[in-house]
């Protein structure tokens, strides 16, 4: 039987934040996440959205973080009984997790395509010239985001294992799998700082193919910089940056399904209120047939739990931006 999903936050433009906040509340409070808190021995949080939101934050740093400060493929997969396996899977299917969704809208003003490990710039690219091709026009540009960070060994192995080599950072993969996916050869626009560490470094590389909207490949510096790479939420700002967003655009955004919930609310936070667009996620969808040689790394209960977490930790970060009800 399918899993009834629970809704992320409205993204629609004009969305108050009285609204969102609603969202986020009818998220986390639903049963699924309840049963997960509870199964792992926590009670249930009391308080206001805002001290909910935190106590959750605190109980998932002590049960769901499997990463430690570490990137994603270094986390640890905790030991789980079959009976908490089956729980988590339901409840990451029903928190909106697993299952991809097809575009709300015929017609955005732009896309955005978030990076991530190797493989995943591949496919997400993919999945972006397949939208625009097929399901969404684009009135503006399609955007790639992503940063220096520099690939693992594993990475570039995985890249060497479809054909693409050359590639040093994350940027690169995104590079590469937009030549691919857009059958483009080289940028008509190119500019940039190399700065004095990758983690100030900027790049944006513009490309035109025929009968599609600019695609611009963006790589962001951190906020952060003497203590992290750029995240999400720093690539999402600085294309806003440079880009004229407006109030009222609709702006399609493409992650891994796995990814949704907590970079929906990112955009939310980065984009939507302070710029007031509109934002419609989506997750790739694997059954595409142009993605079959680039094969999604098998998602356990670990993962799902830690971006569990993740989608918490984002949904406490918007409501601390959203003004008072």
């Amino acid at each position: 039987m399918r899993t009834t999903e629970v809704a992320l936050p409205a993204g629609a433009a004009g969305t108050t934040d009285g609204r969102i906040a609603a969202g986020i509340r009818a998220w986390v409070e639903a049963s699924p996440l309840r049963g997960l808190v509870g199964h792992f021995g926590g009670d249930w949080p009391t308080g206001d959205l805002s001290t909910m939101l935190a106590t959750l934050d605190d109980f998932t740093a002590q049960h769901w973080d499997f990463r430690q400060g570490r990137e994603r493929p270094e986390a640890r997969e905790p030991a789980l009984d079959p009976a908490t396996v089956r729980l988590v899977l339901d409840a990451a299917a029903a928190l909106g997790l697993v299952r991809a969704a097809p575009p709300a809208l015929p017609r955005y003003a732009h896309l955005l395509v978030l990076g991530g490990l190797a493989h995943a710039c591949l496919r997400r690219t993919a999945y972006a010239a397949h939208l625009v091709r097929t399901a969404a026009e684009v009135d503006g540009e399609v955007a790639v985001l992503g940063s220096c960070r520099t690939l693992s060994p594993a990475e570039s192995r995985r890249l060497a294992d479809v054909g693409i080599r050359d590639c040093a950072t994350e940027v690169d993969a995104l590079d590469a799998g937009v030549r691919v996916a857009f059958g483009v050869n080289a940028p008509d626009e190119e500019t940039g700082e190399e700065a004095d560490h990758p983690h100030r470094a900027w790049s944006s590389r513009t490309y035109r193919p025929p009968g599609l909207p600019p695609v611009r490949v963006l790589a962001a510096p951190s906020s952060e910089p003497d203590r992290r790479r750029a995240h999400t939420a720093d690539t999402q700002r600085f294309w806003a940056e440079h880009v004229r967003l407006r109030a009222g655009d609709p702006v399609l955004m493409v992650t891994a399904q796995i990814y949704v919930p907590f970079q929906h609310c990112d955009a939310l936070r980065t984009l939507a209120v302070p710029y007031g667009c509109g934002i419609d996620t989506v997750g790739v969808d694997p059954g595409l047939t142009a993605l079959a040689g680039v094969p999604e790394p098998t998602l356990t209960p670990g993962r799902y739990l830690q971006e569990i977490r993740s989608a918490i930790r984002s949904m406490r970060n918007l409501h601390a931006v959203l003004a008072p009800s």
